[in-house]
């Protein structure tokens, strides 16, 4: 069986195709695949580190929300990328074609539906982005991350399956996390991360959390920065007087182990992805959530609000965000182990932790 697999710019939509990927071989072991990307996408880098075969489309980027004389050069281009896509499909012969999100997407999936081979595109977010709303008219299948984003699409094809998450996610145990960071078990541990670039407002917000936590240690504290930001919060902190040897605060640049992290938190200080919400929720971590502003048409506000909505997570926005109420907030839970142990319940309900292999399985149905 041959599988074409596209999505890129972000990490939201390459690790989603990437687990589908993992959750496929597992079903169909000698399946062979092909990721169309883009050379400028983190894809180029990613998926053939991966082991997976990549091939690029030359597309410029997505259309602007609005009118602009750009969106009439990306169009052209576009038209031109679709042609280009006609030539991948005829050359690799794939039974069905997935796409994750990313105005790559669109070319691939297009083509392909002309062709009449049957495609599937995943959207992870609560508000279903440009190119799958466009793409929603012509696919076979869809498959959404939320009950929300349901609505947004054809009910006759549309089905909720969650976000897909990585098995090791799933199967990282929370002693093995606590011996990996050197925490002890005595107390909570919250884990604080803006993403894999990092988020400034976050970091700064918990500069002086950290120094009191330091002083005061009444949890413990793995603070992820983003490899950008690192250099400036550690000057920060040396400026607030962190000393940085008080074991039950770590501050890291990156972490290449998140499934660890994850599995030894009692609490998430969060951005809102849809990936990071879907694993958090699997492992069934209370969040306090400070959604990414500029995220297109506000879409991690509303991946917030429905985990709000559940009683699984709090929410601040980033306009309202500042350290004394991020500290509040976190006080105020770290006092109360039966509310975050609702909080933690509630997250289990909105857990869809075998997203990938019902994806998998709809995959299969379309290539059959």
């Amino acid at each position: 069986m041959k599988i074409i697999v596209s999505g890129g710019g972000t990490g939201g939509h390459i690790y989603p195709a990437l687990t589908i990927i993992d959750a496929l071989k597992n079903k169909i072991p000698d399946a062979e695949f092909l990721y169309v990307g883009t050379e400028r996408g983190l894809e180029a880098d990613i998926v053939p580190k991966a082991g997976i075969n990549f091939t690029a489309l030359n597309l410029e980027g997505g259309f602007e929300r609005h009118f602009t004389l750009d969106n009439f050069k990306r169009a052209a281009n576009a038209i031109l990328s679709v042609k280009r896509a006609g030539q991948i499909l005829s050359e690799f012969q794939p039974n069905v074609v997935v796409g994750t999100g990313g105005y790559v997407c669109g070319p691939i999936l297009l083509a392909a539906s002309l062709k009449k081979i049957p495609t599937l595109i995943q959207e992870q977010n609560a508000v279903a982005g440009v190119t799958n709303k466009i793409l929603s008219k012509f696919v076979s299948k869809i498959a959404v991350g939320s009950e929300m984003a349901r609505k947004k699409f054809p009910a006759e094809k549309t089905v909720y399956t969650g976000n897909p998450i990585r098995e090791n996610v799933l199967t990282a145990k929370r002693e093995d996390g606590l011996a990996e960071f050197g925490f002890t078990e005595n107390l909570p541990v919250v884990l604080i991360s803006g993403g894999s670039r990092g988020a400034r407002s976050i970091n700064n917000a918990m500069i002086d959390i950290l120094v009191a936590a330091e002083k005061n240690p009444v949890a413990q504290f793995l603070h992820v920065t983003g490899k950008g930001e690192f250099d400036s919060v550690t000057q920060k902190l040396k400026d607030a007087g962190f000393s940085f040897e008080a074991p039950n605060v770590k501050v890291v640049p990156y972490l290449y182990n998140m499934p660890q992290a994850m599995a030894m938190a009692n609490l998430a200080i969060f951005r809102a992805g849809a990936t990071g919400l879907a694993e958090l929720t699997a492992r069934g971590v209370p969040a306090i959530l400070i959604p990414y502003p500029f995220a297109a048409e506000n879409h991690q506000e509303f991946n917030a609000k429905v985990l709000v909505k559940a009683g699984a997570a709090r929410m601040i926005l980033n306009k309202d965000l500042h350290s004394e109420i991020l500290k509040s907030t976190l006080d105020e839970l770290l006092a109360n182990p039966a509310e975050l142990q609702e909080m933690a319940d509630a997250s289990l309900t909105l857990g869809r932790p075998h997203a990938a292999a019902e994806i998998a399985d709809l995959i299969l149905a379309l290539a059959n």
